[in-house]
């Protein structure tokens, strides 16, 4: 078996659905089993998955047992070469895993790879390449500093902003939405630390990749992550988890650090989570306003066959969606450069929805990234799921 792929799923069953169907795109006629652990879903997950999916391997567990620990559950019966932990609220290209798997395959010394991430809206993620969090550089963020002096090869290097999101680089850190990982590496450094329930286990195996020998690298290839999906990162649990996975690797890898400096540094999550949890009212409410005047505020900018443009009519119909919006009969052969030559202002628009059986997936993703209205968000839709996905909500 040449490559294992381990989803952890948990409420988001749509997101889920897209993401195997780019997956099983890009996987084509290679070797690859793909596991899919639900953490004991209430949204019907199993129930809607299983029978659309007869070749995944689903495992069900009765409770919410974290992120780590259920991935560890998959990679413990995985048999590939290689094993790829991948979110399930992510769309990859056609040839990333490909591409993947010829840079592993001609990189020994690599343990582990991640890609170029980009949000709904085309916008790049930073955290597609971060390096370790030390003291030091822990403190830059805590106090605000990496912010402020972002392209600063010292206090930046916890997002490595000062190196080019479109170059091949050598990282500490991969992300945990997309962890393309040797298993011989796992086989030298261990499965993933259980102590965390959620974040700072992709962190924490990282550093334990790089200290058993090998290298981590971020590939410039890149893939749609409709961040904070899987986890409302608004919520006082996020919250609470977050900072606590902080802690727990502070601790964990600098034990006897200077007792002064790790209580400044543990002062300083707490009171960055003090202030998440005092910000958190106001955003609240602003969503809740939002989400009230949302279906009279969307406007579709949709290009695809015509079945899929009759489908979308009536869904938004269905939904209230009462928008001006556009169709465009479209593919790659007619219109290779989608949205991007179909009008010259985007304006008024606030998303761009595409027929995912009309145009690969690797060009839908190119075509967001290029766009120069960030605040225009992707829509995926397909004939086959009659589900319109975009990054806050999905349609059906």
């Amino acid at each position: 078996m040449k490559l294992s792929v381990v989803i952890v799923n948990y409420n988001v069953k749509y997101f889920l659905e897209l993401c195997l169907y780019s997956l099983y795109r890009a996987v084509d006629e290679l070797p690859v089993e793909v596991f899919v652990v639900d953490n004991a879903s209430t949204d019907g997950s199993l129930e809607y998955l299983t029978p659309r999916f007869p070749k995944v391997r689903f495992i069900a567990n009765k409770e919410n047992i974290g992120f780590a620990r259920a991935n560890n559950q998959a990679i413990t019966l995985s048999q590939g070469e290689y094993i790829l932990l991948l979110n399930p609220d992510t769309v990859v290209g056609e040839n990333v895993i490909t591409d993947c798997l010829h840079f592993m395959d001609t990189h020994p010394a690599t343990g582990g790879a991640g890609v170029k991430m980009i949000t709904g809206d085309g916008s790049f993620l930073p955290e597609s390449k971060r390096g370790l969090p030390a003291p030091m550089t822990s403190l830059y963020k805590l106090t605000g500093l990496s912010k402020l002096f972002p392209n600063s090869s010292h206090l930046g290097k916890y997002h490595l902003r000062y190196l080019d999101e479109n170059e091949c680089h050598s990282v500490d850190v991969l992300a945990g939405a997309f962890m393309f990982l040797r298993k011989l590496s796992l086989d030298k450094c261990g499965l993933l630390d259980e102590d965390f329930f959620m974040y700072g286990e992709d962190i924490d195996l990282s550093y334990r990749i790089v200290k058993a020998g090998y290298r981590n690298h971020y590939l410039p290839f890149p893939i749609i992550h409709y961040k904070g999906e899987s986890t409302k990162k608004g919520s006082l649990k996020y919250i609470r988890v977050f900072y606590v996975a902080m802690i727990i690797f502070f601790r964990k890898h600098y034990p006897h650090y200077n007792v002064f400096f790790s209580c400044i540094v543990n002062m300083g999550i707490c009171l960055r989570a003090l202030i998440a949890i005092l910000c958190r009212a106001p955003k609240q409410l602003f969503h809740l306003f939002m989400k009230e005047n949302n279906a009279s505020g969307l406007c579709f900018l949709v290009l695809g066959s015509e079945e899929m443009i009759h489908e979308v009519r009536g869904l938004c119909k269905k939904n209230g969606l009462i928008g001006q919006h556009r169709y465009f009969v479209a593919d790659e052969q007619s219109r290779s450069q989608g949205h991007l030559e179909v009008l010259h202002s985007t304006k008024g628009f606030t998303h761009i929805v595409y027929d995912g059986d009309a145009y690969s997936y690797e060009n839908i993703i190119r075509l967001i990234s290029y766009s120069p209205d960030k605040g225009l968000e992707l829509g995926l839709y397909s004939v086959h799921t009659g589900i319109l996905v975009t990054p806050k909500n999905s349609y059906q």
